[in-house]
């Protein structure tokens, strides 16, 4: 039989573990276990590193039996890769091997029924920052000459930001009582979640290895992108002791052997941050090529080649792989959509205008066009390239003849529009137009959304008919890496993965016309919130109506 490798993807809201054939890309088996977020506090959200780490072995085990009612030997897995969400930060004892507090995440978006009495209530998905990490960002801003957040961006390709580790680690050293002892008796260790599933997987407290990969560690703020090592005098501004961090690794070489479960002595030879993953999966191995990922929101990553391009228009310069101790490193652009899926399951929780997310296909299909609506979804202020947190959403250009199919139509377009904003943003960093968008997620089944941004691009956009690309890169990572060797990288012999293309069906006028009316919907919604609270002119609140008063 071919080869097999397979891959742990471990997200916010589930593990799985998947099974590639490294011959031809193709899907084996796959497991997939759910996980709890919880939120302590308002504004707050957390992992159990150990429920983590117990869904990682039982899918890996669901999977092997399934392997097993195959009839397929487990010893045609020659490696193992991990892909993970970026940014969540940990901290654990490495001679108990137990954890000090629970993970903090990175940027979540989530269904409100994932949410409990802690989360917001009343809102369809929610775009969660845990935020207990402001102040902390506050002061580290204050420390910047001119209170610059951009201070460290020339080392990092990062702003001084919630979203990042270094400002978690910091809080978890400013308030958690066992982190602080275990740093000072030199028991403790950091790392993503990438690190403490390799550390776990490797042995743990007899002998895990303490590593990370270069994708993972570029989103720390502690990492310099140039040197590609951990910085000392990053490591002084956020006052972060040096010796708790992981070994910084490639994406692609062997950073050790399971030493428990039914693959045992497998090599784990890959490792790369979600998003990273995705690129790879897509085989965007070329300056200029680029993905979008189409989920409650949109992550978008260009790859720019061996220099890093720093942005002017609010994009983030990250590490996307390094394949390899002699290949070189890889970099890329990256800007997020906030309010994508997001949008849909407003259109369907708070306003009832369709049933299923499904459904707004076939309504947006009857309108065929949104007839001059334009709708900027911009509900907790507009992200890249804007960076305007005082807008609102917005929808305009309503007539007596707009019904719901328009509205429908015009939430799509609204992806689309937001999608070729950060792509236009990419190209004037980059001075390269882009020739064609590789895309993966859910939304990618929506025929209509996809031909739509098509036509707002006026380039083809590529979609994979095998969804787990994340999963895939990671796998591929793996399978390249030197002393596993079953997974070519080479242009020549990469597996051909199927997928559909959708061209342009409108002239570039037309699109151009549609994408200016857009922009100026988005000047519309800026500005909506002012700093002053919500009140009457003699400093009471507004008055909210009660239903007797209606009667």
């Amino acid at each position: 039989m071919d080869p097999l490798v397979a891959a742990v993807d471990q997200g916010t809201s589930s593990t799985r573990f998947l099974v590639f054939n490294a011959r031809t890309a193709e899907l084996i088996s796959h497991h997939q276990v759910e996980i709890n977020q919880s939120f302590p506090k308002e504004g707050w959200v957390e992992e159990d590193p150990k429920e983590i780490m117990q869904s990682v072995y039982e899918c890996m085990e669901r999977t092997c039996e399934k392997l097993g009612q195959l009839n397929i030997d487990l010893s045609n897995i020659k490696a193992v890769g991990v892909t993970n969400q970026r940014e969540t930060t940990l901290v654990w004892d490495k001679e108990t091997g137990e954890p000090l507090y629970n993970a903090i995440e990175g940027p979540v978006i989530l269904p409100a029924s994932s949410l409990d009495s802690a989360g917001p209530s009343g809102s369809s998905a929610v775009l969660w920052l845990d935020l207990r990490t402001q102040s902390t960002v506050e002061r580290l801003i204050n420390k910047a000459p001119g209170r610059n957040k951009n201070h460290l961006k020339h080392k990092t390709g990062l702003p001084i930001s919630t979203y990042f580790s270094a400002v978690k680690l910091r809080w978890l050293l400013d308030n958690v009582e066992e982190v602080q002892q275990a740093v000072l008796s030199q028991r403790a260790m950091f790392g993503t979640v990438d690190s403490w599933i390799i550390w776990c997987l490797t042995g743990g407290r007899n002998g895990g290895v303490h590593c990370t990969d270069v994708s993972n560690a570029s989103r720390t703020m502690l990492f310099n992108i140039h040197t590609m090592d951990w910085d000392p005098e990053l490591c002084r501004y956020f006052d972060i002791p040096m010796e708790i961090l992981p070994k910084v690794r490639t994406s692609s070489e062997i950073y050790g052997w399971m030493k428990s479960s039914s693959l045992a002595g497998v090599p784990i030879s890959g490792c790369l941050g979600d998003q990273s993953a995705a690129l790879v999966g897509q085989m965007c191995f070329k300056d200029g090529q680029a993905k979008n990922t189409y989920g409650t929101g949109c992550f978008l990553l260009r790859n720019t080649g061996t220099k890093p391009v720093m942005s002017d228009h609010g994009l983030l310069t990250t590490v996307a792989y390094k394949m390899g101790k002699d290949q070189p490193p890889c970099y890329a652009l990256e800007g997020s959509v906030a309010i994508a899926g997001a949008v849909v399951r407003w259109l369907k929780d708070n306003m009832g205008i369709v049933q299923s997310t499904s459904e707004i296909e076939k309504l947006a299909a009857a309108a065929g066009s949104s007839y001059g609506c334009y709708f900027v979804p911009a509900f907790s202020g507009l992200y890249a390239p804007y960076w305007e947190p005082s807008a609102r959403g917005i929808i305009c250009g309503l007539t007596q003849f707009t019904n719901r199919n328009h509205l429908a139509f015009a939430a799509l377009e609204a992806v689309c529009f937001q999608t070729r904003e950060i792509l236009d943003a990419m190209k004037q960093d980059s001075g390269i137009p882009l020739k064609q968008l590789q895309v993966d997620g859910g939304m990618t089944s929506n025929r209509l959304l996809m031909q739509l941004q098509a036509d707002i691009l006026c380039i083809p956009v590529v979609c994979p008919t095998m969804s787990e690309t994340t999963a895939l890169g990671a796998a591929m990572a793996a399978g390249a890496a030197e002393g596993v060797e079953v997974w070519s990288l080479s242009p020549d012999n990469i597996p051909n993965v199927t997928s559909e293309t959708y061209h342009p069906q409108i002239n570039t006028d037309e699109s151009e016309f549609r994408f200016a009316r857009w922009k100026k919907a988005v000047q519309k919604a800026m500005n909506w919130e002012t700093t002053e609270p919500c009140c009457n002119t003699n400093g009471t609140q507004p008055h909210t109506y009660s239903h007797h008063e209606s009667q």
